[in-house]
């Protein structure tokens, strides 16, 4: 199964796709949690050791070089267009706790050619992730959808779309299908996080009519408190726990 997780910034995909992360892991799948987001978060909330120290792929330098014939940051040259992946997962995930986790890190823009080695790296490794591996694969993204392309996009089993009541979570929500429709990912499902009552509950689902709900995750000040005292925030909430098992057997069922 392969599980896509965005959302606007601050939503809460990030603590969704740890959670997932730790319920797939809890019933015995193999699990590889991806961080995508340029804001590389996702090893924290795992709860990973000295998360800081982790070097994401588009920033390994020697590794890039070494699979595409080109050093990063290098223009007007020649490289290679399908560079080997395959051993990648195996060789740099950070395991922690059950969990086995990639930063990919940024997906870089410009026109002057200077990013296309580490771009094409960064493809390459997707594509390998999302069509050739035999186990889950959880993936944080940001906002947008950068790190997936058409060749890759339909190997998507669910994309994930976090919203929050609010205009701009709902907006943000509207793009980021489009954007994936676009590019063929057709199973969109949508999960509501920080709801306080039924009322946050209906204004979700009558602000985005075509999406299909398959969780609301409640707000609770325990997650925050947990994040702000820097201890484990996984754990802080039942609530949140118990509607994570939910949906995580939605997605399995």
């Amino acid at each position: 199964m392969k599980l896509a997780i965005t959302g606007k910034g601050g939503v809460g995909k990030t603590l969704l796709t740890a959670l997932l992360t730790k319920e797939f892991s809890r019933h015995g799948y193999s699990v590889l949690a991806i961080d995508a987001d340029p804001d590389t978060n996702l090893a924290s909330a795992l709860g990973f050791p000295n998360p800081d120290d982790i070097t994401p792929i588009s920033e390994m330098k020697e590794l890039i070089e070494e699979r595409t014939g080109v050093k990063p940051g290098q223009s007007g040259s020649m490289f290679k267009l399908n560079p080997k992946v395959d051993d990648i997962p195996d060789k740099y995930a950070q395991k922690h706790d059950g969990v086995r986790l990639m930063v990919m890190g940024k997906v870089k823009r410009g026109g002057s050619g200077c990013y296309c080695s580490e771009n094409t790296l960064l493809q390459a490794l997707m594509a390998h992730l999302l069509v050739t591996r035999n186990e889950v694969v959880l993936l944080d993204m940001a906002a947008g959808i950068e790190h997936l392309g058409r060749a890759t996009a339909k190997s998507v089993d669910k994309l994930i779309v976090v919203v929050e009541p609010g205009k701009k979570s709902i907006e943000t929500a509207f793009r980021i299908k489009k954007l994936a429709q676009d590019i063929g990912v057709v199973n969109i499902v949508a999960v509501g996080n920080k709801i306080r009552n039924a009322a946050d509950k209906i204004f979700l689902t009558n602000s985005l009519p075509g999406f299909e709900f398959i969780g609301f995750i409640p707000y609770d000040t325990a997650i925050i408190d947990a994040e702000i005292s820097g201890s484990q925030s996984l754990n802080a909430s039942q609530p949140a726990m118990q509607e994570v098992s939910v949906i995580f057997t939605k997605l399995t069922s």
